[in-house]
């Protein structure tokens, strides 16, 4: 069968990415062929592309981590799903395509009265936003958490699920305009970062004290708001959007100085406090085939609000959706749709 990708035979810039053609063989008896509908895009696929991601390889890649779509082949072993059976994947590089053999236990089915581009926005902001607050977070009823980007796909995931412990949630925005895409999702303080943002989140503490903060920004913040963090609080780590870059290729300089800059952990102090750091990828949950799918069904069975979508865009113009998913201006969930 032949399928059309997004593959760059060396990481290192977006200029690099192209479209080709290339024959996809027949799936394995535990696989799926999928025509893919939509591509979910996240800021994983940004750095690997640049090769800022470990995980990633560096030559002939095919970037994109989560799709949906509909099953057209089916592996001899395959008895749990059929021909023509909608679903989402996650999958370990290798969505940006039009066609993908998957194995089963990266494939749940799409629910009902869910569209093509609202499964391909779910699997990896729901699944990083759980995993970071139930699994290292280990949420309990009623604390305080802080969610840095609360506008983007993972923190939308993360108050909701939050909420489902009836948390108090402060979230935080890059900029005013994108509180208004907010005002339905129940956040309890919606605070801007910029020079007034310390003293609105101190005003918005009152007495009280972080119990946890995802962080996704690895910036100057950082420092300021684990000072806030409670006894046995906790910080998680799990992006570094600090870290991103507008333009096609990493300015190396510029990373250079953040990487020199970041913010460091006095480990000591981290035992006299009484407080946490933890870092994850959700890469590596991949290799954990069943853990995975456990993780999977715990969120199904939350019955979390649909996926926001932000924008949309066609598989033709891929690349242009990625340089304005980079500028930080979108809100939301950013969709490839493949007609």
């Amino acid at each position: 069968m032949e399928r059309s990708i997004y593959k760059i035979k060396k990481a290192g810039s977006l200029n690099n990415l192209r479209l080709i053609k290339e024959n996809l063989p027949d799936p394995a008896s535990d696989e799926l062929t999928i025509e893919v509908k939509a591509i979910g895009l996240n800021f994983a696929d940004v750095f690997c592309i640049q090769g800022l991601y470990k995980a990633a390889p560096k030559e002939n890649l095919i970037p994109g981590l989560e799709f949906s779509g509909v099953v057209i082949k089916k592996g001899s072993g395959v008895n749990e799903f059929n021909i023509g059976d909608k679903v989402i994947g996650i999958t370990k590089f290798g969505a940006f395509a039009t066609h993908i053999n998957l194995n089963t236990n990266y494939l749940i089915k799409l629910p009902y009265d869910w569209s093509f581009e609202e499964g391909a926005s779910f699997v990896v902001q729901a699944l990083t936003a759980y995993y970071a607050l139930k699994e290292l977070g280990n949420i309990q009823n009623s604390q305080i958490v802080l969610i840095h980007s609360v506008a983007g796909g993972v923190g939308l995931y993360a108050n909701r699920i939050a909420k489902k412990f009836n948390c108090t949630t402060i979230g935080t925005a890059g900029s005013s305009s994108k509180i208004s895409y907010l005002k339905d999702e129940k956040i309890d303080h919606i605070l801007v970062r910029d020079q007034d943002f310390l003293s609105n989140l101190n005003a918005a503490l009152g007495n009280s004290k972080l119990d946890l903060i995802l962080e996704s920004l690895l910036g100057n913040y950082f420092k300021h708001t684990f000072k806030l963090l409670a006894p046995q609080g906790r910080v998680i780590v799990y992006g570094a959007s600090n870290f991103a870059t507008h333009t096609a290729f990493p300015n190396y300089f510029q990373l250079a100085f953040k990487f020199l800059t970041r913010p460091k952990i006095d480990t000591l102090r981290l035992i006299e406090q009484n407080r946490s750091v933890m870092g994850f990828n959700l890469i590596w949950l991949y290799e954990k085939k069943e853990y995975l799918r456990k993780l999977l069904e715990e969120l199904i069975e939350l019955n979390l609000p649909k996926p926001s979508i932000g924008e949309t865009h066609s598989f033709k113009d891929l690349l242009y959706a990625i340089k304005k998913f980079q500028s930080g201006e979108t809100v939301g969930k950013v969709v490839i749709k493949i007609d």
